[in-house]
């Protein structure tokens, strides 16, 4: 943590300070939102995430990594922190327990002051949620989050001979060929262990991804993609299945997502005994035209 003389100076070149408001800032006077990097608020971000009431996947979870972080303070003491995505996209707003009450003033200032376009919402992040909600901000749908049911899934007999395994750089091609534009960076994906493909005799039928949580403490989040020419047979199911069983094998959580509107995918991932009670809300901004 600087020194308030090194955060003001900082300040100069990256922040932006906040005047002294109402009777609100009693305690927080001279409040200053300083740029800064990942690792200089991770504590902050492990606070954050002991508050979330469920988990959240990679799809958000990149966004956040993607962002530029900004540090809340006052002339002594950290008040939170937020992020922001390519210059308009508010992806985490976290505030500590002892300044909440002045988070609804907080946040309409780096809505303001930063120019904010739109926000990335999960709702199990209840204080976020609820400063969304108090504006009246136009709001979409963007994603479900899944987590495991527990319940025991039995795997279709007819597939026991089908292989599922770790893909290697010799699929690269054929991995590419079938998946297209669905994933990118194959070839490092492939490297990180995140791949696996499904094969039933020598006809790739799908692929697993997995990728392990930066943010989420002993989690991964899971995906698949079906070969075209076999959907609608039960592939899919099996991979995530298959994809929980290596997950429980590696002592990780599987999570998993999709695009609120895929029900295709929804209904596959449910099937394979995931659950949703999140969904991530995509939260367009009204700000007036600067003069």
């Amino acid at each position: 943590m600087k020194s308030a003389d090194e955060n003001n100076a900082v300040t100069q070149r990256k922040g932006t300070k906040m005047k002294k408001g109402r009777s609100i800032f009693e305690k927080v006077i001279n409040v200053i939102f300083t740029k800064c990097l990942l690792h200089e608020v991770q504590h902050l971000i492990h606070d954050y995430t002991h508050t979330l009431s469920s988990p959240f996947d990679s799809f958000l979870e990149d966004h956040i990594l993607a962002s530029d972080f900004y540090v809340i303070c006052d002339e002594i003491r950290e008040i939170g922190y937020f992020a922001i995505h390519d210059g308009q996209l508010l992806t985490q707003f976290y505030i500590q327990p002892s300044y909440v009450k002045d988070a609804q003033t907080l946040f309409s200032q780096v809505i303001e002051q930063y120019r904010v376009k739109s926000l990335f919402v999960p709702t199990c992040d209840e204080l976020f949620l609820s400063l969304a909600l108090d504006k009246d901000f136009q709001l979409t749908k963007q994603a479900y989050f899944f987590q495991d049911s527990q319940l025991k899934i039995p795997e279709n007999e007819s597939y026991k001979s089908d292989v599922f395994a770790p893909a290697t750089l010799d699929e690269l091609l054929p991995i590419q060929h079938m998946c297209g534009e669905f994933l990118d960076q194959y070839e490092k994906r492939i490297v990180n262990g995140e791949l696996f493909t499904y094969y039933r005799g020598a006809t790739l039928m799908g692929i697993g991804v997995l990728e392990k949580s930066k943010m989420l403490h002993g989690l991964a989040s899971i995906g698949m993609f079906t070969n075209e020419a076999y959907r609608k047979q039960g592939i899919g199911k099996s991979i995530i299945l298959k994809l929980k069983k290596w997950c429980y094998s590696h002592d990780l959580s599987p999570v998993c997502g999709c695009w609120y509107y895929n029900e295709a995918s929804k209904r596959t991932l449910e099937n394979a005994g995931m659950i949703t009670t999140t969904r991530l809300l995509n939260i367009k901004v009204n700000l007036p035209e600067k003069n």
